[in-house]
């Protein structure tokens, strides 16, 4: 015989994996978080390196914003 799956919508009931969705927003967030703060130190550190005159400076800068970002958070 043939087997029943359910078609609906989900509107009407049909079942959803919540654990799935609920990992699957917690990456989301997370990769929103570490974008930001990673977006937040370039910019910074493009800024030391522009004003302070040094590239190798500014890449130690980035590393250091990022590093204090990951024990702090």
């Amino acid at each position: 015989m043939a087997e029943h799956h359910d078609t609906s919508p989900a509107e009407l009931g049909a079942p959803m994996d919540y654990k799935e969705h609920e990992s699957t927003y917690s990456l989301f967030i997370t990769l929103s978080k570490w974008g930001v703060i990673s977006c937040l130190a370039l910019v910074a550190a493009m800024a030391f390196g522009f004003f302070a005159g040094g590239f190798f400076s500014a890449i130690v800068l980035f590393i250091v914003i990022c590093l204090a970002a990951w024990f702090l958070l």
